[in-house]
């Protein structure tokens, strides 16, 4: 079995901890948070990000990232995505050359416009880079419930190695070679994720939220087209099957935020409840810049910015949501 790090604390990264471990694997979990270390350690759990769960035993937490990483043959990078650059640099130092690291966070960086990928192959060039997409709430992970995500790595051969370590009889890894269409549909889900909330809230009907889900595929297809994605990565699990749940279920921290939005709720007041992040709010924005860079059409996204990074209430730009503009 395995020897693998993993980065980040939250609900992905103690879901995935999860997975591996029940797979045989030694794991050690890297957390900020001493609390959260401190709860895994002494009892098995993480109240703070999966409360309720039992964790499976032998999963070790630390906030040295260094012993996070010790002999581990790859490791998994799960922290919010604003965080990314500044984590991965400060993981430069203990990672030796060519251990590959595996990118769990979905979202795009806000000044750069850099997918995470993107990020990791400027911060750790001696490391090979993958990312792990696909349809699958955290907790559903962490309680052992069935999964299917994809592992898209530009090195077919290690893609099939890290999709077969990763794997379990309830966690399905399928390999692939499109880095940049897992990433952009993991980046657009949250975003589509928002307007689909929106349209919940109020009440607009389950015929405008198919609509907004659809629109909002087109455009992850062809912002990943764009930027030399295959177009058949989005209609597979890290493209309409990562949109289609999380669009569509008020677990979703995307959904719930846009549900809370559409009922007229004003969006810091929103953020100000949550411990964990909305990784769409960021994204959005950033999404909207890169697609005028690449001169892509986005009407959903564009519109749904207007909402988030500028204020404009809800009601001025729904109309947007639904009407396609070319």
């Amino acid at each position: 079995m395995a020897r693998i790090g993993i980065v980040g604390g939250g609900a992905f990264g103690t879901a995935m901890a999860c997975v591996l471990r029940r797979g045989g694997h030694g794991i050690t979990l890297w957390a900020r948070e001493p609390e959260v270390v401190a709860s895994i350690n002494r009892g098995a759990r993480n109240p703070h990000f999966l409360d309720g769960v039992d964790l499976p035993p032998g999963i070790a937490a630390t906030t040295e990232l260094g012993a996070a990483v010790e002999d581990a043959e790859f490791v998994l990078l799960a922290p919010p995505a604003q965080h990314m650059r500044a984590v991965a640099a400060s993981l430069e130092n203990h990672l030796e050359k060519g251990i590959p690291v595996v990118s769990c966070s979905k979202g795009i960086e806000r000044d750069s416009l850099a997918l995470m990928p993107e990020v990791l192959e400027e911060v750790l060039p001696h490391s090979p880079v993958a990312v792990l997409s696909g349809p699958s709430f955290a907790r559903e992970i962490a309680a052992d419930l069935p999964c299917g995500v994809a592992l898209a790595c530009a090195d077919p051969a290690l893609a099939v190695r890290l999709a077969r370590a990763l794997a379990s009889p309830r966690f399905c890894v399928h390999p692939t070679g499109d880095v940049v269409g897992a990433a952009i549909g993991g980046v657009m889900k949250n975003v589509i994720a928002i307007a689909s909330g929106i349209a919940a809230g109020r009440k607009l009907g389950e015929n405008a939220r198919a609509t907004l889900v659809t629109l909002g595929l087109e455009e992850a297809m062809n912002l990943g087209t764009a930027k030399g994605a295959r177009p058949g990565t989005f209609f597979g699990l890290a493209g309409v099957g990562d949109m289609m749940l999380t669009a569509n279920s008020m677990t979703s921290r995307n959904t719930s935020l846009g549900f809370a939005l559409g009922e007229g709720r004003a969006l810091k007041d929103v953020l100000a409840e949550r411990k964990q992040v909305t990784e769409g709010v960021a994204s959005t924005p950033a999404v909207a810049a890169l697609a005028r860079r690449l001169d892509v059409q986005m009407p959903v996204t564009f519109a749904l910015e207007r909402v988030l990074a500028h204020g404009e209430a809800v009601e001025a730009v729904l109309a947007q949501f639904l009407a396609r503009r070319k």
